[in-house]
């Protein structure tokens, strides 16, 4: 009778506090919520504007934890960096870990079907090097989400430079062009085929 009560006395606990009861299997993993009716998904921005307004500020705040320490005190008064000036919300690592997760979620908004470039452009999503590029993005949110998890300064750096390079490779394509004129391209606008 002493061991019912223990089990059962066990299983309110775990119940109450969120876990499972010992005998009972995991619950399976739920698929996401379908979107409301009559709601399709549609892109409401430029692909500059999401860069600017996520991928912008998120590649920033990985590169400035190469130089200061998220986990590091804060000294009173300081919000000189991306990282000090909203420390108090989702401050320190856990926001060097929201801002890879960004990056990656960057991805599937910089490849939304009807999405347009700044220039009115389609978004070039099926072009190989665009893809390539969208690839390294993912890679570089994994590479830093995963040093902001380990909290390691010495790990964002090589993450830093892995969102770098992601960067790059589809700034130096489509958007590092030079402004419209003759001879020259506007951004967005894949290369000439070689």
């Amino acid at each position: 009778m002493k061991g019912v009560r223990w089990f059962l006395s066990m299983t309110v606990i775990l119940a109450a506090c969120g876990g499972q009861a010992p005998s009972e299997p995991a619950a399976p993993a739920q698929a996401p919520a379908p979107a409301p009716a009559g709601y399709t998904a549609r892109p409401h921005s430029s692909l500059a504007e999401v860069m600017r307004a996520i991928t912008f500020p998120a590649s920033n705040t990985i590169f400035d934890a190469q130089t200061r320490d998220p986990g590091a005190p804060q000294k009173e008064g300081s919000r000189e960096t991306t990282t000090e000036k909203f420390a108090s919300l989702y401050g320190g690592w856990q926001q060097v870990e929201l801002a890879a997760i960004s990056l990656m979620e960057t991805a599937n908004l910089a490849t939304m079907p009807g999405r347009l470039c700044e220039n009115g452009r389609p978004v070039p999503i099926d072009r190989e090097d665009y893809q390539k590029g969208i690839a390294g993005l993912i890679e570089a949110g994994q590479a830093a989400l995963k040093a902001a998890k380990a909290k390691n300064v010495d790990q964002i750096v090589d993450a830093s430079g892995v969102v770098a390079e992601a960067c790059g490779a589809c700034h130096g394509i489509y958007r590092d062009v030079d402004i419209p004129g003759p001879g020259q391209r506007e951004r967005c606008t894949p290369p000439p085929a070689q």
